[in-house]
């Protein structure tokens, strides 16, 4: 989920546009009704809002909703989806791989709604290069947990096992999801070391 220049909760995986529409602008640069414009991968697909998205769903499927952040303390897009969640009875969770924002989501949404924090043992991703050692080690080693309180993990399945996915699954009773399997080893490890998997690529 991103945001767009308007403040809307937009169905979006990457920050920049480029990489599936060919738009060479971040998301946050257009309003909703730009974005809703640009097609998909090459296909007809448009970019959907949130709430477009969940009245399409409308209960019938349960939902993951995985809330962007560029670790700066901007909560706009966490209190829009909120916001949006608010009104929507179908099953729904939502996760982060911003403390912050899984910690702002227990405020701000029912209890019924899981929060999960979405987490890798080895922060080398560009995405990180902001952060000082001492938060970088906060997220690999789950420090924040008594900030974050989460309901569940979603852990980067080439770090599997881990102590803090092992920790959270045998002694705090913590479902762990494993992201991203799209090999048959990387399926058996997630067998393994969690209890559900995000995957792409094959039929599990």
């Amino acid at each position: 989920m991103q945001i767009s220049r308007d403040g809307e909760a937009m169905v979006f995986h990457d920050e920049g546009l480029g990489r599936l529409t060919g738009a060479a602008e971040p998301v946050a640069s257009k309003t909703a009704a730009d974005l809703g414009t640009l097609c998909v991968a090459g296909s007809a697909e448009r970019i959907p809002t949130l709430p477009e998205l969940l009245a399409a769903i409308a209960g019938a499927v349960p939902l993951i909703v995985e809330v962007k952040s560029r670790f700066d303390g901007a909560l706009a897009l966490t209190r829009r989806v909120a916001e949006v969640l608010a009104a929507y009875d179908g099953p729904v969770a939502l996760k982060s791989f911003d403390p912050k924002v899984v910690a702002a989501l227990r405020g701000l949404v029912p209890e019924k709604i899981p929060r999960g924090i979405v987490a890798e043992s080895r922060q080398d991703d560009p995405a990180y290069a902001a952060l000082p050692e001492s938060e970088r080690r906060s997220l690999a080693e789950l420090l924040h947990f008594d900030e974050t309180r989460p309901d569940f993990l979603s852990w980067r399945v080439d770090d599997l096992p881990c102590a803090a996915t092992h920790l959270c699954r045998r002694l705090g009773h913590r479902p762990v999801m494993a992201w991203t399997v799209r090999n048959p080893d990387q399926r058996r490890a997630a067998g393994l070391h969690a209890d559900q998997m995000v995957f792409e690529g094959f039929l599990p």
